[in-house]
């Protein structure tokens, strides 16, 4: 290879094997990589809350800590990066309009800057039917074209699956790390755990893992922690007053004692981790 030349040869895994592939996009990436670097010099850190499996609470999740750094008096935004199915806003009750201009702009919710492509959406029911690349453009522009301004955390609400926005967010942006969402269920945990092993190999700290709708004793938890070797944060355990309080566009970490002090303390160790 000529000095100065890049290489467009690119490191992936098909199941367990590592093999090289020829990625003609490598430098693209690399450029935007930096773009959005550039563009979120001024975000202390940038934290993923991730599973591969749909239906755990990762919004829940990463609303509800959102809140609580706030209260902890962190400046702190919320990036909704699930771009076709976005539910932040609803549960935020959000009503606003983001302007379709560069750069874009956050709404502000409580002190919390809010992104989503649901701000750009005139109906919360209509389905927003893209493709990969669409779904890419406006991830990137909400990584590389948005003015976040100052904040110490960034907590961004990934889609599950462990393709595409997942992929591309890992890809493009260089997270501080992720928190793991699982149920006690043993297939969530394993789910999750699939999670964990695709963030390692994006080189993606895991921060911990934090068990939603928890009834007794923790047990999803407890699975995905010892499988990946990390620490479990918090136990979210099941409360009415989740779905009362989301459903009326209100937090419950900012409004119900028991839910805040629950929070806090996943807040207080994720501060205390970075």
């Amino acid at each position: 290879m000529a000095n100065g030349a890049v290489s467009t040869q690119q490191e992936v895994y098909i199941g367990e094997a590592k093999v090289k592939v020829e990625h003609p996009s490598i430098l693209n990436v690399l450029t935007k990589r930096e773009k959005a670097k550039e563009n979120l010099a001024k975000v202390r850190h940038k934290i993923g809350v991730y599973s591969a499996k749909g239906g755990v609470g990762k919004t829940t999740i990463a609303i509800n800590t959102a809140y609580a750094l706030k209260q902890l008096g962190y400046k702190v935004g919320l990036l909704d990066a699930d771009i076709d199915c976005p539910n932040i806003t609803t549960f935020l009750g959000i009503k606003e309009r983001a302007q379709g201009e560069y750069p874009l702009k956050p709404v502000e919710k409580e002190g919390i800057k809010v992104m989503s492509s649901a701000l750009f959406v005139d109906d919360a029911e209509k389905p927003i039917i893209w493709r990969g690349p669409l779904i890419a453009k406006m991830l990137e522009d909400f990584l590389e074209n948005t003015d976040w301004g100052e904040l110490d955390y960034l907590i961004i609400d990934l889609p599950p699956g462990t393709s595409d926005a997942p992929l591309s967010t890992m890809q493009l942006l260089e997270l501080d790390g992720i928190i793991l969402v699982t149920t006690p269920q043993h297939i969530a945990a394993l789910n999750t755990i699939r999670s964990g092993r695709m963030a390692r190999r994006m080189s993606v700290a895991i921060l911990g893992v934090i068990e939603n709708m928890s009834a007794d004793a923790p047990a999803g938890a407890i699975e995905v922690a010892k499988a990946l070797n990390t620490e479990v944060l918090g136990i979210v355990k099941v409360n009415k007053k989740f779905d009362e309080l989301s459903d009326a566009g209100r937090v419950p970490a900012a409004e119900d004692a028991e839910i805040k002090n629950e929070f806090i303390s996943i807040a207080e160790k994720i501060a205390k981790n970075k």
